[in-house]
This record gives structure tokens, C-alpha cells and sequence, in this order.
């Protein structure tokens, strides 16, 4: 509560001081360098462009107006306009977008999106729209992998007893909870301290978020298990969304739509270019028993399909499993 209070205080210092009564804020949890980071900016540059001056944008990022749950609540009591957020806060929300992170569901980036621009992703909208926020698009987090302070983990036995950070995403939890670690969530933005205290022995990230954070310096060693997809979610509050003529509301699903493709590239091809950058610093690279962590996490798989049966044969479908 607190933090949320005073992400909302500080949303009203910048409202107070705005020369535009019309400003947008664009808030996110990404440091620089980050393509989300890059992307929101972009979006901020397009969107204003579009409504021909009507509407400026102030970019909110590295968690400034609270972390992702924070956000969210902001956005749908109008108090933030739009945010580029996670996919465990929103799975809070609207928990089927939680089954994007079944584990090894899809093989790469571009068959993930492919999945997320069709009916899926239209079906997360309507979901989120009758709780409050209209889904602007999706933009890419990336393929995740385990980082650990002192050794690989290659094996689920490596990763047994392992105390893991996650995202507040219960999929996250069940997947490790099935691999025999002992995993708990926590604020992206209290990440570096926690590994730095000793609280976790590890986390599990894509490259370009490991990278950003520096959290290779942490925990230098990188097992690359690419046990999940996550996707980010661009949201607007329906307060805001509902109130904007059709052309705005176009000029916000453009925007998102440009800034995303560039994203997605970004993201798509961090892998590769991150790992000498991140070798250099002194991080060590594995490579992980995937058939081993398939066998592993199949329970994950049953789990879920007792609740979402369709939904779960959908995206296996879709994801050519």
C-alpha cells in the first residue's frame, strides 16, 4: 500500500505540473537499454505524432509509479493512462494469459507471436476489458532461462532445493514447484538486492533482462533451460480507453503495433548478441537436459488442463505440440 501510495502521489506531482491537461502517462518497470524501455519511448514518439500534438506522453519507466500489480490497479482507476507490464501481474487479472507460460508450449519467438496476434490474443482482450483494461497489444519478453550464484543447473536435479526468485506468475511457481525447487515471487524492482542479501540462490529471466539488470554479475551462472514464454502485455485503463474518439484509439493501437514489431526484433535477437557481452563479463553458459525438463514439468501440463481443457489442446495445437 504504501508503495502504491506513493506511485500515485507521484503520479499526481507530474499531472500538477503538466502543461497538457490531455497528458498521457506511459508507465513500465524497465531500466535503460532494455527493449522495453526502447519500445515505450517509441510508442510515446509515435503516439503523439499520430494525434497531431493533440496528446503529449510521459514515459514512467524502471518502476517509478510502482511495480507491475501497482501499475495495473493504477491503470484501471485512471490514475496512469497506459503501461507495458508483465505477464504474472496481469495473469492476476485475467489468469488464462497465465497459459502462454506453460512450459517448452512454444519452440521459438515467431510462433509465439503468431499465437498471441490471432484468436488467442483476442481472446485475452475481451477477458481484460471486462476487468478493467483494454489490451493495446502484446509485446515480447522473451524465452526464460536459470541463473544460479555458484553452478549449472542442467539437470531438474540441479535445480532441486534451488531457492528461486519468480515473477508473481503462479505458472512460474508450479513449474519450479515440479522441478523440486523452492521458489517464491517478488518485485522485479527488489530482484538485485535479494540475490545480492543471499535470499535466493537464483532467478530465471530471458538474456535481455539478465543483461539489463546485470544480473549475470550476481548469479554468472546461465543454464539455458528456455523453460517458458512470457509475453508483455501493452494495456490501456478502460477509463482512459472508453473516453478517446475512434481515430485516438487507433493512433494507440498503431503505436503499439510499430513500437512492438521493433521490440519483438530487439528481443528476437538479444540471444545471440548477448551471450559474448555477458561471457566477457564473466558469466558461464550451459546448455540444460530439455527432455529431462519436459519429462519433469508434465504435471504443470495436467494441472491446468482440469481447468482450461480447450484452452490448454488450443495452444497445444497452435504451438505444434
Amino acid at each position: 500500500m504504501k508503495t502504491q501510495l506513493m506511485a500515485i502521489l507521484a503520479t499526481t506531482t507530474i499531472l500538477s505540473g503538466a502543461a497538457h491537461a490531455d497528458e498521457v502517462i506511459f508507465a513500465h518497470g524497465s531500466n535503460p537499454g532494455n527493449p522495453r524501455f526502447v519500445a515505450a519511448e517509441k510508442w510515446a514518439e509515435s503516439f503523439a505524432e499520430c494525434s497531431g500534438g493533440a496528446h503529449s506522453v510521459n514515459v514512467a519507466p524502471s518502476a517509478t509509479m510502482g511495480d507491475d500489480a501497482e501499475m495495473l490497479t493504477s491503470a484501471t482507476a485512471g490514475v496512469i493512462q497506459v503501461t507495458a507490464n508483465s505477464q504474472g501481474a496481469m495473469s492476476q487479472i485475467v489468469p488464462e494469459i497465465g497459459l502462454l507460460g506453460l512450459p517448452f508450449l512454444f519452440e521459438d519467438l515467431p510462433t509465439a507471436w503468431a499465437v498471441l496476434d490471432g484468436e488467442v490474443g483476442d481472446m485475452i482482450d475481451q477477458r481484460a476489458q471486462n476487468a478493467g483494461l483494454k489490451v493495446l497489444g502484446f509485446w515480447d519478453n522473451g524465452i526464460r532461462h536459470v541463473t544460479h550464484t555458484d553452478k549449472a543447473v542442467a539437470t531438474p536435479g540441479d535445480i532441486a532445493g534451488m531457492q528461486i526468485r519468480t515473477p508473481p506468475d503462479q505458472m512460474t511457481v508450479d513449474i519450479f514447484e515440479a522441478l523440486g525447487a523452492a521458489p517464491a515471487p517478488l518485485a522485479w524492482s527488489e530482484l538485485p538486492s535479494a540475490l545480492q542479501s543471499g535470499v535466493f540462490d537464483g532467478q530465471e529471466n530471458p538474456l535481455v533482462n539478465i543483461f539489463s539488470a546485470n544480473l549475470h554479475e550476481i548469479t554468472p551462472y546461465i543454464t539455458l533451460t528456455g523453460h517458458q514464454y512470457q509475453a508483455t502485455p501493452v494495456v490501456a485503463g478502460m477509463v482512459w480507453w472508453s473516453g478517446l474518439d475512434v481515430a485516438t484509439q487507433q493512433c494507440a493501437l498503431d503505436a503499439t503495433a510499430k513500437a512492438g514489431e521493433m521490440q519483438r526484433q530487439l528481443v528476437l535477437e538479444s540471444d545471440e548478441d548477448l551471450r559474448p557481452k555477458m561471457e566477457e563479463a564473466g558469466a558461464q553458459f550451459a546448455e540444460a537436459d530439455r527432455a529431462a525438463f519436459q519429462e519433469a514439468t508434465q504435471s504443470v501440463y495436467d494441472k491446468y488442463a482440469e481447468t482450461y481443457p480447450e484452452l490448454v489442446q488450443a495452444l497445444r495445437d497452435a504451438a505444434g505440440l
